[in-house]
């Protein structure tokens, strides 16, 4: 009973997460006519939720080798809940963005720590559908933003979308602190070390491999809104377009994980990368909204979860805290950059289509850089290195 409060903890996190993110590009046709922002602007307030990761993801790990993973979830919970309160204090783009930048900073430690917990926890076989799961639960939270988005509105301004994300992550904090009981970390053999060279080159792709599938994934979740309010659309429709997108990603990513498990993970990341990528340009080539989130919550979604487990794994047991903490710095990075880089796209062919074509190119770096990644594990395990 206990390892599944564990995991519904963890999942309610990551659905906060999702929330915490969405609930901008959700409101942002409000924020536009409200305050005059072009899409970069737009694209920058999205991105300053993945900003701090570039800072706080490696010692976050450092963090969690030295002072243990109950410490450091716990306190990026509470940075999740402090920053959805500033956001509700003042809701205009600058406290907006401090308030995403301290939530941000919260979900990064929630993250990083993540995969080694249950590697931990659920080890072999086990790992892969947990995996997919806890991955599945974001776009949950994605989801649950289309749903709530009007009523929320409309009672209580954009401060009540704020408000249930934060009440997300409290709630997954009360669950996690007790479910989560591990032996004081050894102080003499947690080092502020990086693992070693060849353990940092394999994360490091594989973190470049995520940075990619999210271009597309946060790309299509961004600007679809937008296009759909531009073609005519209305809040209703685009809310309802939204939640199958990102709920029907949660069995995609279990199943996913199952047939890499079954079938190996390069094809299940192929097909899911293709139809990811299909799914992010389909709307700027056809209005078919409901048919292109159909595509992208299903097969697009569906390698999610292999690509964190292909992450996870690339450090030795002992490195994965420290591992998962360059796999996410290089994977905010890019998280930071490219909403904005997607939002300028618009803003130069005058339309949300714009964003979504970039996203789609940037998607496309991931199959060569899984590719790299594969070729050089697979030399690195003939030699021992990892």
């Amino acid at each position: 009973m206990g390892e599944w409060v564990f995991v519904a903890s963890l999942a309610l996190a990551r659905m906060a997460f999702g929330y915490q993110f969405q609930t901008l590009a959700s409101l942002g046709p409000e924020l536009i006519d409200r305050f005059g922002l072009d899409y970069a602007s737009l694209g920058t307030l999205i991105g300053l939720y993945m900003l701090p990761g570039v800072f706080v993801a490696l010692p976050g790990g450092l963090l969690g080798r030295r002072f243990g993973s109950r410490a450091v979830v716990g306190l990026g919970l509470a940075l999740m809940m402090g920053g959805a309160l500033v956001a509700v204090a003042a809701p205009e783009p600058g406290m907006i963005g401090l308030g995403r930048l301290v939530s941000g900073a919260g979900a990064v430690t929630l993250i990083v720590m993540q995969g080694k917990m249950v590697s931990d926890r659920f080890p072999g076989k086990r790992f892969m559908p947990v995996m997919g799961l806890l991955v599945g639960a974001f776009p949950v939270g994605v989801g649950l933003v289309g749903v709530t988005h009007d009523p929320l509105l409309r009672a209580f301004g954009p401060g009540g979308l704020f408000v249930v994300g934060g009440a997300l992550a409290a709630l997954s904090l009360v669950l996690f602190l007790p479910s989560l009981q591990e032996a004081p970390p050894d102080r003499g053999a947690a080092r502020w070390s990086l693992p070693s060279r060849a353990e940092c080159a394999l994360v490091l792709v594989a973190g470049l491999v995520w940075t990619f599938y999210n271009a597309g994934f946060y790309g299509f979740l961004s600007y679809v809104p937008s296009l759909m309010a531009a073609r005519g659309h209305g809040p209703g429709e685009a809310a309802s377009v939204m939640a199958v997108a990102t709920w029907a990603t949660l069995p995609a990513t279990v199943l996913g994980g199952w047939a890499a498990a079954r079938f190996g993970n390069g094809p299940v990341f192929v097909l899911g990368t293709l139809g990811s990528m299909l799914a992010t340009v389909g709307p700027a080539l056809a209005d078919w909204p409901l048919a292109w989130a159909l595509v992208f919550g299903t097969v697009g979604s569906m390698h999610a979860g292999v690509i964190v487990a292909v992450g996870t794994l690339s450090a030795r047991p002992e490195n994965r805290a420290v591992g998962m903490g360059m796999f996410y710095t290089v994977y905010y990075m890019g998280g930071a950059v490219a909403p904005a880089l997607c939002g300028a796209a618009a803003d130069r062919v005058g339309s949300p289509t714009g964003a979504l074509v970039a996203a789609t190119v940037l998607a496309a770096f991931a199959l060569p850089s899984y590719a790299l990644h594969a070729r050089w594990r697979a030399g690195m395990m003939k030699r021992g290195a990892v």
